[in-house]
């Protein structure tokens, strides 16, 4: 893998991010709640972690520690994708069921401006933490509850995970062949849209409180930040029945824009759906008849004759290389572009000019490559300072910021709270 381009990430690397002076108390685990707590991490905020301690039989942690660790014999024995969503945190070990364990997380909290969570409605208020308990202390506390179905309605108790979330808000109804069932991808893609919803919440949430000195609670469902990506779907069927299906590598109704095969054995994508673009893109194919027809002059009449156009433009894509492909509708002025794998992503000189490959060093010395933070911000960006902690690697100095002494912090690892 190439260096060039590539970000420094290393512990102790200086930004200070927009977040700056930010406290964020992170309980939950796996994807959608520790993903919105990067994001906030990787621009500067104090994100503390709680995770559950070791225990004898039991190794601790938030589960994502051992997930997709694909080399079994790897001595970490942590995944690597852990070092890309604790970075820039602090983890401390909590038992959440323990009195004691309570009691820290409500001391934590007071001291919070947000509380990120991601267990089943309820666990909270059963632990002594719902909102009503924290925001008694703390007024202005923003507490972000992520769930599967939200904190209310009649599937708010029902187990609700990402995958569960595409289904039912829609994504994969829509995704995939249409002789083929629903597919989805390759990608948590549910939680991670779920912890988007979560952060331009709390940002919402925050910019409030500026205004009133109150917060409040930020109720994200799975399930509704995906039917939120649904684009005209629901409109579609409200008002002519037309319920949107699968369509393969089209988009409905937007034509041409699709993947089309190439003389080597790949694929190249072009969108060529705007009005201007689509009288290029066919000069450039060679279809001039295409190019001046009156009927295809707009999106409407085009997608009329949608199959026509794709046949013409795969007819054309199939007798040359994706390369030379790519720089023919370069030169027209034609969006388009390969199908990038992750082996493509590293070598990229775009993603390279883009600083898009950081380099963080692990715990071991091993570097490893990382994406790096978006949004891009030109005066405040954000930034990977260190990745991914070892389990309870900051409880002691959390503990200590609390005021708790020495033998306090002793007492408590001895009873199995921490």
């Amino acid at each position: 893998m190439s260096d060039k381009g590539a970000n420094p990430a290393t512990p102790g690397a200086s930004a200070a991010g927009p977040l700056a002076g930010l406290r964020v108390l992170e309980l939950g685990q796996l994807i959608a709640g520790p993903f919105a707590g990067r994001m906030m991490a990787d621009f500067g905020a104090d994100v503390i972690k709680i995770e559950p301690p070791a225990r004898e039989g039991a190794e601790g942690g938030d589960p994502l520690r051992k997930w997709r660790k694909l080399h079994p014999d790897d001595p970490s024995g942590t995944s690597l994708w852990w070092s890309v969503q604790a970075r820039n945190k602090r983890s401390v070990t909590v038992d959440l069921k323990a009195k004691a364990g309570q009691q820290i997380v409500r001391e934590l909290a007071a001291r919070a401006d947000i509380v990120v969570e991601n267990f089943r409605p309820g666990a909270l208020e059963k632990w002594g933490l719902g909102y009503e308990q924290l925001s008694a202390a703390n007024p202005g506390l923003i507490l972000v509850c992520l769930s599967g179905y939200g904190q209310t309605g009649p599937y708010r108790d029902r187990p609700g995970f990402g995958a569960i979330a595409e289904s039912m808000g829609g994504m994969r109804y829509v995704t995939g062949f249409p002789d083929r069932p629903p597919v989805r991808m390759n990608l948590s893609i549910g939680d991670s849209l779920a912890a988007l919803h979560a952060v331009i919440g709390a940002l919402m949430a925050l910019h409030h409180r500026r205004e009133t000195g109150k917060g409040q609670v930020v109720d994200v469902a799975l399930y509704e930040a995906v039917f939120n990506m649904m684009e005209s779907t629901l409109p579609e069927f409200d008002r002519y029945g037309i319920v949107r299906e699968r369509t393969g590598t089209n988009l409905t109704g937007i034509v041409p824009s699709n993947t089309y095969p190439t003389a080597d054995g790949r694929h190249i994508v072009i969108g060529g759906n705007g009005d201007s673009i689509f009288k290029r893109l066919m000069r450039a194919i060679g279809r001039d008849d295409l190019a001046d027809d009156p009927a295809l002059a707009n999106n409407a009449g085009r997608a009329a004759r949608a199959q026509e156009i794709d046949d013409a433009i795969a007819a054309w894509t199939s007798a040359h290389s994706l390369d030379d492909g790519l720089a023919v509708m370069e030169a027209a002025d034609v969006p388009s572009g390969r199908i990038y794998s992750a082996a493509d992503m590293v070598s990229d000189p775009q993603y390279l000019a883009r600083g898009m490959i950081e380099r963080a060093t692990l715990a071991d010395g091993t570097p490893l490559a990382m994406p790096a933070a978006v949004p891009k911000l030109s005066d405040t960006p954000g930034a990977t300072r260190w990745p991914g902690p070892r389990l309870g690697e900051h409880t002691d100095a959390v503990l200590a910021e609390l005021g708790y002494d020495a033998a306090r912090i002793a007492a408590l690892r001895e009873d199995g709270v921490i």
